[in-house]
């Protein structure tokens, strides 16, 4: 998979797969791997930030933790689409909120902490909101791509001992993945800025530096979060996005599954209840690639039985919300 933007330069798409692969590697550690020096890496990691969207942030893992994660499809009137999705992008447990379907659909993907958050967006806040006419939720059952596992890794940009010269130390035996009170001061610094310093984290926790280290290492070692990259696709030359509907034979669910997840267009994909059980995001250079993937890869797998095709319009928020960004009106729906 070549990159086709003609402003950033393979060193700039090495520089993201490194950060997925080691989001808290040190410039050095990162220029040392890529091969240019320190100031090198801090420029290209300025002017990524600056120009192309790019954000390291620490997520909750609801899979390791044992929690939910939904994607909606929100049918609503045209004029209120916007509205709708910037009020849902300012919760903290929504992420790739989208307006499609000619600005007559909002989809959005949440992750709802407890079993009252959830039915406090589901059955109380999203019923609620004005000009708002369907709510169909797709609970994920299983994932087949996505979360810790970068979608950069496609690109092949770097090699297996680059990677491992990148991976963080191993925690031995970091036991099960949870969260406990005491990590939500670190969480609360890191879920806004995953690349912030030791000393940052130590006033933020009141924590010695020693303890914040040690603590940080084992909930990432365990799974109970991760560090994500967050960048704008149009700066690899992939600005198409869409969301894939899929029904499958239950025998084939498992198998298409997997296949997609090998697929290269494919930034996640999940099993899922609800109308279709199969969820995927293709991100692609151009409709005419989109169709290409669609008649060819995705149309060979077996046990397929029904696509929908649904592309992004806009993309209101991928994981982070910026709020520089133009706003709604001041009239806002209930779903925040």
């Amino acid at each position: 998979m070549e990159k086709e933007s003609t402003t950033f330069d393979r060193l700039d798409l090495r520089l993201l797969a490194a950060l997925e692969t080691n989001g808290r590697a040190s410039f050095s550690r990162l220029g040392s791997v890529l091969g240019v020096s320190d100031q090198t890496v801090a420029r290209r990691y300025r002017r990524l930030c600056a120009e192309g969207g790019l954000r390291v942030v620490t997520l909750r893992d609801a899979v390791a933790l044992g929690q939910d994660e939904w994607t909606l499809r929100l049918r609503c009137v045209p004029d209120s689409a916007v509205a709708i999705a910037e009020a849902l992008a300012t919760r903290s447990d929504t992420s790739w909120i989208g307006i499609a379907s000619g600005g007559t659909e909002v989809i959005c993907g949440t992750r709802p902490r407890t079993p009252g958050d959830r039915d406090d967006l589901l059955l109380g806040r999203l019923p609620r909101t004005p000009r708002l006419m369907e709510i169909r939720a797709h609970q994920l059952l299983h994932r087949f791509y996505g979360g810790p596992t970068g979608w950069l890794r496609k690109f092949g940009a770097l090699t297996p001992d680059e990677i491992e010269a990148l991976r963080p130390d191993p925690v031995p035996d970091p036991g099960p993945a949870r969260i406990t009170p005491d990590d939500e001061p670190l969480l609360a610094v890191l879920e806004r800025d995953g690349r912030a310093t030791y000393p940052e984290l130590q006033r933020a926790t009141g924590r010695s530096e020693s303890a914040v280290k040690r603590r940080l290492a084992t909930l990432l070692a365990s799974g109970a979060i991760h560090l994500d990259v967050e960048w704008d696709p149009e700066i690899l030359g992939r600005p198409v996005s869409a969301v894939l509907w899929l029904t499958t034979t239950p025998a084939a669910l498992h198998e298409v599954g997997e296949a997609m997840a090998a697929h290269a267009p494919i930034a996640h994909a999940s099993a899922t209840a609800g109308p279709t059980n199969l969820i995927a995001t293709a991100v692609v250079a151009s409709t005419a690639d989109l169709y290409a993937y669609l008649s060819g890869p995705l149309g060979a797998l077996p046990g397929i039985q029904h696509v929908e095709v649904t592309p992004y319009l806009r993309r209101v928020k991928q994981i982070t919300y910026r709020t520089t960004r133009r706003r709604a009106p001041a009239t806002r729906p209930s779903a925040g």
